[in-house]
């Protein structure tokens, strides 16, 4: 790994071609353990799953689940003066201070799933340059963001949430998408925070006027970053980078922060293994870029708000899963019988199993 992986751009390459893979062994000892508990194989479902990828991920086994935490940063885009949201940058300000007063959406879901709520104003909520006309960003200020996502994952989570908020993000999330995944921008693009069908089709030519600037990076997706991202997009993506050095478990949220969570696959197709989908949102768009990252998303509640609102929901089926990994019964502890010709030994589940 470099001394310090935000001194270049080609720095940060060199810690995701570093970063430690999911531990196996753990992984198998999740899913024995899985084979013993007082159930049909495979009846819990992704429940199982999300079990056995804790443990992976944290290299541990058991799991645990005794420090969770939800992260929400927050930027601003100067191509909002372009009419592509239906809300007003300075909103932006505005709703960080509701979090900091307790009063959103987000405060209630934190407390419901016992997750600690930290939000991150990057660069002090200043907007990016206008991407219609030039890059977002300087590459000092990309740098900036990233270490600022990445030190903001302080030591001993078990699992991370993340989120954002940015009036105007949905826009740079659309432009990384179709950058990224190819295609035009009116198939990555849609109404954000509402806007009608002319505000839709004011925001694909904002979309197509950036990709004619700035496609010709979209093979350097650090730099596509740079041009058509947003500080928020930047910091998420340092975060998500931390977690995967630091063994921590990560729910990711909706479009925009799977745009973020893009950016790295890009750059190394296996830098998510230490991800989650908690959802699919509303927005579109958002069912192809978790295609494309090949992320099932465990809900889909119709949820648009951002936030980290979806991931926080997906918090209580972690919890769900950890809960009956660690706590049932084993077939040989509770004195039942198993079914015939199960096999104690290899661990081994089948799909969809129920006592029938």
């Amino acid at each position: 790994m470099p001394d310090h992986p935000f001194s270049s751009l080609g720095a940060v390459e060199e810690l995701l071609a570093s970063l430690p893979e999911p531990d196996a062994s753990m992984a198998a000892q999740a899913r024995w353990h899985q084979a013993q508990l007082t159930k049909p194989p495979g009846s819990l479902g992704r429940l199982e799953e999300l079990a056995e990828w804790l443990a992976a991920v944290q290299a541990r086994h058991p799991p645990r689940l005794e420090r969770v935490g939800i992260f929400v940063f927050a930027g601003n885009h100067g191509v909002v003066e372009r009419g592509v949201s239906a809300y007003p940058a300075e909103v932006t300000a505005q709703m960080v201070a509701n979090f900091e007063r307790g009063g959103a959406a987000i405060n209630q879901l934190a407390h419901t799933f016992g997750a600690e709520l930290r939000v991150i104003p990057v660069e002090g909520l200043r907007p990016t340059a206008d991407f219609t006309v030039a890059p977002a960003m300087s590459e000092a200020e990309l740098l900036r963001a990233l270490e600022t996502g990445y030190e903001a994952l302080s030591p001993g989570f078990d699992l991370v949430a993340v989120g954002e908020m940015g009036i105007g993000n949905t826009t740079a999330a659309a432009a990384l998408a179709a950058a990224l995944m190819g295609g035009p921008a009116e198939r990555f693009v849609g109404p954000g925070t509402g806007l009608d069908a002319e505000g839709v089709r004011r925001k694909a030519e904002v979309v197509a006027r950036a990709l004619a600037l700035h496609g010709e990076t979209r093979s350097r997706p650090l730099e596509l970053l740079r041009r058509v991202g947003g500080f928020e997009l930047a910091a998420m993506a340092g975060f998500l980078l931390a977690a995967a050095n630091r063994r921590v478990p990560v729910l990711l949220d909706g479009y925009v922060a799977t745009a973020a969570a893009a950016v790295l696959h890009a750059v190394r197709p296996t830098a998510l293994r230490h991800v989650r989908a908690a959802h699919r949102s509303a927005e579109p768009a958002h069912r192809l870029l978790l295609e494309h990252l090949a992320l099932a998303p465990l809900l889909d509640l119709g949820m648009r708000l951002g936030e980290a609102s979806g991931a926080a929901v997906a918090i209580g089926l972690v919890r769900a899963a950890i809960a009956c990994h660690n706590g049932m019964a084993t077939f040989e502890s509770a004195g039942v019988s198993r079914s015939r010709g199960e096999e104690e030994s290899d661990g081994e589940q089948g799909g969809g199993g129920k006592w029938a």
